[in-house]
C-alpha cells in the first residue's frame, strides 16, 4: 500500500555534516528524514520558492524536457530501502517518478532527492510504500561508533565533491563559457562543502581526544 506523504521540512546546514528533508504523513504521526546532497537540497528549496535562474539548472531542464515531450509528472513513489549487506546502519532509498504521456504511464527510476527536486515546483504528490515506512521507523538509532563511521564516510564523499568542484571552477574553458551566476553558484556550493568538511574534521578531532 502506498501512503501519501508531504515534504514538511528542509534542513540546510552551512556547517553540519548533512542536509536533510523530512517527509510527514498529513494528519498522521509518522515522519522520517532522508539525507540528501547539498546541491539537491538547494535545488528543492529554490524550486519550492520559485526563485528564477538566468539559465535552466539541471532539474529545470528535466522538467522542461518532460513538458516538451507532452508528459506530466503524476506522482513520486519511494518504494524501497536497501541496506548494504555488510553495513545495516545506513540505507539507500529508492524512488520512482511516474510520468503520464497521453495514454501511457512511464515509470522512471530515480533518487528521492532528484525526484522531489523535479516535482517540487509542480507540487507533484509524494507517496511512500507502507513497507518502507515500517522499515525506516523500526530501524534502531546508530551507536556512537556508527555515527563516527557515518561522519567519516560523509567526509570522504565531501572530499570527492570538493575536488570535483574545484577542478570545474579552475577550468579555464568552463570559466570562459559559463554565466557569471553559474560560477557564483559553483563557488558558493564549493565554500559550503569546505565548511562542512572542516566542521566534521573538528568533530572527529574532539572524538579522538
Amino acid at each position: 500500500m502506498q501512503v501519501r506523504m508531504e515534504l514538511s521540512r528542509i534542513l540546510i546546514s552551512d556547517y553540519g555534516g548533512k542536509q536533510l528533508i523530512y517527509l510527514s504523513e498529513p494528519g498522521g504521526q509518522r515522519s522520517f528524514p532522508i539525507e540528501i546532497g547539498t546541491v539537491e537540497a538547494y535545488a528543492i528549496d529554490r524550486r519550492l520558492k520559485g526563485i528564477p535562474t538566468p539559465r535552466p539548472m539541471t532539474h529545470d531542464l528535466l522538467a522542461n524536457v518532460v513538458e516538451s515531450l507532452g508528459g506530466k509528472l503524476e506522482k513520486i513513489v519511494i518504494n524501497d530501502l536497501r541496506y548494504d549487506p555488510d553495513d545495516h546502519t545506513t540505507g539507500t532509498f529508492i524512488a520512482t517518478v511516474y510520468i503520464r504521456q497521453d495514454d501511457k504511464l512511464l515509470a522512471i527510476d530515480s533518487r528521492p532527492s532528484d525526484a522531489i527536486a523535479l516535482g517540487s515546483a509542480s507540487n507533484t504528490p509524494i507517496f511512500v510504500e507502507e513497507k518502507v515506512l515500517e522499515d525506516v521507523l523500526s530501524s534502531p538509532s546508530p551507536t556512537p561508533q556508527e555515527r563516527i563511521l557515518l561522519l567519516r564516510q560523509h567526509m570522504d564523499k565531501l572530499s570527492e565533491r570538493i575536488e570535483e568542484y574545484t577542478a570545474r571552477v579552475e577550468d579555464k574553458e568552463f570559466f570562459a563559457k559559463a554565466a557569471a551566476e553559474l560560477l557564483q553558484d559553483y563557488r558558493r556550493q564549493l565554500n559550503l562543502m569546505k565548511k562542512q568538511y572542516e566542521a566534521i574534521r573538528q568533530v572527529l578531532q574532539k572524538v579522538k581526544k
